[in-house]
């Protein structure tokens, strides 16, 4: 049952959650309480703040009358003195906003940008550190809220030590997070009550009740380090963790600053709390004035055969990048559609221990058997692009200081796209990827390559924070257990629930870099592992899991002749809009996304290990039109454990507000390819 707070009036029709505040001293007084209350545009989230009579700052957060986040304390500790620990509120001012931004690519082609705004200013006289301010800002499906520190006292930087940011959850609610410290995210996002969590990574996805979701993450990281949360033992408080220096200091900053955005996204539902923009509106605007370049795409990779031990990355007589294989590559792209080829183990420097020595790595320089000029020709040639493998083993002063010149050639030959890797638990054997280290890091690769017009797509890196809304050049990261894990995980593969939470947790922080398309199961290097999926399940991730950029991962020669192709080489990877029909985060969900600049939809619906009967009513479709249905399912007897190859293809005419009946066998999905149909008479309408 949910437990409700007390709501009353308060001033100017000003809402008070009068049940979580704590009496407001420090120079607060009852009409100042009113200026500190915020209400959503909607009116149905309502913040309040205040100072607690030890000169504390808190906040709370309720959504329709149920208590969200109860009193909760924000502070940072820095060398230079603390603050939000022994203030006064000076000055309290309120602002809105309603706009609506376009992307370049994305889930949605316009973004409503919509929140009103409360700035707190706050003072303790005396101190060094004696000014700072807190800006919250309130959506309709969730609250961000920064610090802000200018000069002040001959101070132009400090150095923070922590930060107590809480989140004190009104419930201990079911949890789906993973450790903070496992190695680059690549954990399963496992249910657990809050009470019980260890430090974890951010976003952690909460279910406070039937019809009350929240997730907590940061947006706009920039020169800070990574937010994690802890929680006090054996209660619901959870505070921030940030995610140290190797010399145990956390940030170092310069003044004025402004600190990440900390978020709690609030949803009625899961497909909401998915399609929630909250991030992407807190990052900054797009700081890419031309975007033309930046081009959305599927495509293949001379990648899971090295994982299958056909190839090898290091050079010899299995060596994958050759200069024959990589055109073979390109010819299957260019003859199917796909936009892009990928290719790993080029370049010098995989020979020996490559993760201890990635110091040895040259991205200038191609092995013998791989002419990276002509291969760059060749796909020009035939439409198709290069993607180009930076794998850095973690050293990333070695790739900072041939970024430039590795980019610029990439450039001139054609490369619009690099994948880079960071396979090694430190950056330069010392400081830890989440740390300000890192980020500085990875911030400088996207930017470097804004500037040589080259997207990138990035692996063991930080978690997403918004940054592709300023540069939308970053199409894409992994940071999860992606399809790799069905190639080479001694566990044997991905557990079927894992597809099916990954939307509402991990992909909560941006597009994800998952890989699917595997169509041979058979696994001759790795017996025991393989996709623990069915084959129509492989095809629906296709559009369950979100990316811009998307490869198909399995070797080319195990798609050709395949009448499921078809569904991989139409299926869009930019979207006009997105709608989530149904979804129980761990157990099922269903995706339907029309492409952008187009009448089509495509639809994909999957589910955990148990088979489902999945119902999906086409109210998304134009009521004037009638369209062909091309359903990919799974087939007789199919089962993810036994026999996963059957895929039954149907077309069938529909039209809005029909019925979809998607049989989903255990392990298993559906793909639907919906055309809308011209009109009648007139044959050479567009589509």
């Amino acid at each position: 049952m949910d437990k409700k707070i007390t709501i009353g009036l308060l001033g100017a029709g000003v809402l008070v959650v009068s049940a979580l505040i704590p009496v407001l001293a420090g120079g607060c007084s009852r009409a100042d309480a009113a200026d500190l209350a915020l209400k959503s545009p909607n009116g149905q989230l309502v913040l309040n703040a205040g100072v607690d009579p030890q000169g504390r700052l808190f906040y709370t957060l309720a959504d329709k009358g149920t208590a969200v986040i109860d009193t909760s304390y924000v502070s940072i500790q820095a060398k230079e003195g603390a603050v939000g620990q022994n203030c006064k509120v000076r000055k309290v001012s309120h602002s809105s906003k309603d706009e609506t931004w376009e992307q370049p690519w994305g889930q949605e082609a316009k973004i409503r940008n919509n929140y009103n705004e409360m700035v707190v200013e706050l003072a303790e006289e005396g101190k060094d550190l004696e000014k700072f301010a807190v800006v919250f800002r309130l959506f309709d499906d969730g609250l961000g809220f920064r610090y802000e520190i200018p000069k002040q006292n001959g101070l132009d930087s400090i150095t923070i030590m922590d930060e107590n940011t809480q989140f004190n959850i009104h419930e201990d609610a079911t949890a789906w997070a993973q450790p903070w410290d496992h190695e680059y995210y690549e954990a399963y996002y496992l249910p657990s009550p809050v009470s019980k969590l260890d430090t974890v990574a951010t976003p952690l996805t909460m279910k406070l009740t039937d019809s009350l979701y929240v997730s907590l993450h940061e947006a706009n990281l920039i020169d800070y380090a990574e937010m994690n949360l802890t929680p006090e033992k054996g209660t619901t408080r959870l505070r921030s963790y940030l995610t140290p220096w190797s010399t145990g200091e956390k940030v170092f900053a310069a003044l004025p600053l402004k600190t990440p955005w900390r978020t709690v996204t609030v949803a009625a539902n899961p497909g909401a709390l998915a399609l929630s923009h909250v991030t992407l509106n807190l990052a900054d605007p797009c700081a890419i004035e031309d975007t033309s370049w930046i081009e959305p795409g599927r495509y293949v990779g001379i990648w899971w055969g090295m994982h299958m031990e056909d190839y090898t990355w290091h050079s010899g007589d299995k060596h994958g990048a050759t200069t024959e294989n990589a055109k073979r590559y390109i010819d299957f792209a260019a003859a199917n559609g796909y936009s892009g080829v990928l290719v790993e183990g080029w370049n010098e420097g995989w020979d020996g221990e490559w993760t201890m020595n990635g110091d040895k790595f040259s991205f200038t320089k191609a092995y013998p058997d791989f002419d990276l000029a002509e291969v760059n020709r060749y796909a020009r040639q035939k439409g198709v692009r290069l993607i180009g493998h930076n794998e850095t083993a973690g050293a990333s002063r070695n790739y900072e200081a041939q970024m430039d010149s590795a980019f610029a050639l990439y450039n001139r030959l054609g490369m619009n796209t690099v994948k880079t890797g960071y396979v090694n638990m430190m950056l330069d054997g010392k400081e830890l990827h989440g740390s300000q280290y890192g980020v500085r890091h990875y911030r400088k690769v996207v930017e470097t390559a804004a500037r040589n017009k080259i997207m990138i797509v990035n692996h063991e890196g930080v978690m997403g924070t918004g940054w592709e809304r300023t540069y939308p050049n970053f199409m894409a990261q992994e940071n999860m257990r992606g399809q790799e894990y069905d190639a080479w995980s001694p566990d044997g593969g991905n557990l079927p629930e894992h597809t099916c939470t990954l939307p509402f947790t991990r992909a909560l922080a941006g597009p994800m870099d998952f890989t699917p398309g595997t169509f041979n199961f058979n696994n001759k290097a790795h017996p025991g592992t393989h996709p623990q999926t069915t084959l129509a399940k492989q095809l629906a991730l296709a559009v369950v899991i979100y990316s811009p950029v998307v490869m198909s991962s399995d070797m080319v020669e195990n798609y050709e002749g395949r009448p499921e192709l078809e569904f991989l080489k139409s299926c869009p990877t930019n979207w006009e809009t997105t709608v989530i029909p149904e979804a129980a985060i761990g157990e099922y969900v269903t995706v339907a996304r029309k492409e952008r600049g187009g009448d089509n939809w495509f639809i994909g619906s999957i589910t955990n290990s148990k088979s489902r009967d999945a119902k999906v009513k086409l109210d998304f479709l134009d009521k004037d039109a009638t369209y062909t249905a091309k359903v990919f399912k799974d087939g007789f007897k199919a089962d993810y454990r036994t026999n996963p190859y059957p895929v039954d293809i149907e077309t069938m005419q529909v039209k809005a507000g029909d019925e979809l009946a998607l049989n989903l066998a255990n392990g298993g999905g559906a793909a639907v390819m919906i055309v809308k149909n011209k009109p009648a008479g007139n044959p050479t309408a567009k589509n």
